[in-house]
């Protein structure tokens, strides 16, 4: 079953290559397939590249989901760090 969580990201920076290296660090620990979704795109989590391709900003709302047998915990664990 998909987990799926909305926030707004709460970095000055919005996410930065620092962070969206941390956030695919921390994504790569699970085994769910992962999805980020801002202003109508979708990207892999676990994809440096594509995070930063989608230029997210401080106060943005974006949108996780996670699918797969630890998606309950991938998506806790990706709160807890954002």
């Amino acid at each position: 079953m998909a987990q799926v969580y909305k926030m707004n990201v709460a970095n000055t920076s919005g996410i930065d290559a620092k962070l969206a290296q941390k956030i695919v660090q921390r994504a790569s620990d699970f085994e769910s397939d992962m999805t980020l979704r801002y202003l109508g795109k979708e990207v892999d989590l676990k994809s440096i590249l594509g995070i930063m391709s989608l230029a997210v900003l401080d106060g943005a709302e974006i949108e996780i989901e996670a699918k797969g047998s630890d998606a309950e915990e991938a998506i806790q664990a990706l709160k807890e760090m954002l």
